[in-house]
């Protein structure tokens, strides 16, 4: 079992149903799902890029990521609807669990001059969305093997209705957010 999936279920789940008084244990907002996504602007010129960015990310979050592709093409980008400009992974279950965990106690903790994440980044129906630099920050990932530093967007869909419940779902699972 999760650290994190042990903690809502013992203590979170109702935490928050005394919080925001909810009549059922069923309403309490819980996490749905994470995606991870990585956007490969060189791709174009590199071929090789996407293979080894599925590659790190298939590391990193222990599950094979899908190849996203240009919806249209755009002329000034020299982009062609069809090309591959991405990578993208949706977790969910045990597996979203294992990377949360990760990603919370491990991966921030290692950004340099780190302060906390964004308490601002919610879009408005209670998902959370946050950027990273650099891949380098997951201990699968060693500096020796990475040939180009690439960023990526990490998504958390939760079933809240607005921001502050799901403000208060993160931060009793641990997220670190801003003061």
């Amino acid at each position: 079992m999760s650290i994190i999936k042990d903690k809502y279920n013992g203590e979170v789940r109702v935490q928050l149903q005394q919080q925001f008084g909810y009549s059922s244990i069923m309403a309490v907002p819980r996490i749905e799902k994470v995606v991870v996504n990585q956007g490969l602007g060189s791709s174009k010129e590199d071929s090789k890029a996407i293979d080894k960015a599925s590659r790190e990310l298939a590391l990193i979050t222990l599950q094979k990521p899908v190849v996203t592709k240009a919806k249209k093409s755009i002329s000034n980008f020299k982009l062609r609807q069809g090309m591959p400009i991405g990578v993208k992974v949706t977790l969910r279950g045990q597996r979203m669990y294992d990377f949360l965990d990760k990603l919370i106690n491990i991966g921030l903790p290692r950004i340099r001059d780190f302060r906390g994440i964004n308490p601002n980044s919610f879009d408005g129906r209670g998902n959370y969305n946050l950027g990273i630099k650099e891949q380098l920050i997951f201990p699968e990932i060693t500096y020796d093997m990475v040939d180009q530093v690439r960023g990526m967007d990490i998504t958390v869909v939760t079933t809240a209705k607005n921001d502050e419940e799901a403000r208060a779902l993160l931060q009793a699972l641990g997220f670190p957010f801003r003061k």
